[in-house]
């Protein structure tokens, strides 16, 4: 989870009675940390939005919507090229069930040009992520990636 993943899902979760995060067990992907290191850091970097809850889920999106009975789903853009995946994907959940609208929430400028992928290679090399990740779990990230990759901390620059 990134500064600007918790950028988007603060200004979202206003609009919101419930708020759900939901966190992919895709098997397409490799993902860094397990489905429950994940969860538990978004539980934590959330923890103090009492509106908010995490799940995880390995199905459709719009299959887990569906499931927890909700009407909405939110994704951060933060360029055009968010925009052509994100769109596509909306079109196709809405061909599925056009009870769920899909809104799209613009990233923050300050976070415009932040991805996890950027935060995992400053960090692999123990980069200062600070700023970049939120603080309630800067400390809980650089330990899990020190674990990983055996790194020696380096300090801020």
């Amino acid at each position: 989870m990134t500064a600007g993943h918790l950028d988007i899902i603060t200004r979202a979760c206003r609009f919101f009675d419930r708020f759900v995060i939901a966190v992919a067990a895709n098997p397409l992907k490799q993902p860094m940390f397990s489905l429950e290191e994940r969860v538990d850091l978004l539980n934590k970097a959330t923890e103090k939005l009492p509106n908010v809850e995490v799940m995880q889920f390995d199905s459709l999106l719009v299959e887990f919507a569906q499931k927890i009975k909700a009407s909405a789903i939110v994704k951060g853009l933060r360029a055009i090229s968010d925009f052509e995946y994100e769109f596509q994907m909306a079109q196709i959940n809405h061909k599925m069930d056009e009870n769920i609208e899909t809104f799209f929430v613009m990233a923050s400028p300050e976070y415009s040009f932040l991805s996890s992928s950027a935060v995992r290679e400053v960090a692999s090399y123990g980069g200062c992520i600070r700023g970049l990740v939120p603080e309630e779990i800067e400390q809980d990230l650089n330990r899990m990636f020190d674990e990983k990759f055996k790194r020696v901390r380096k300090g801020a620059v």
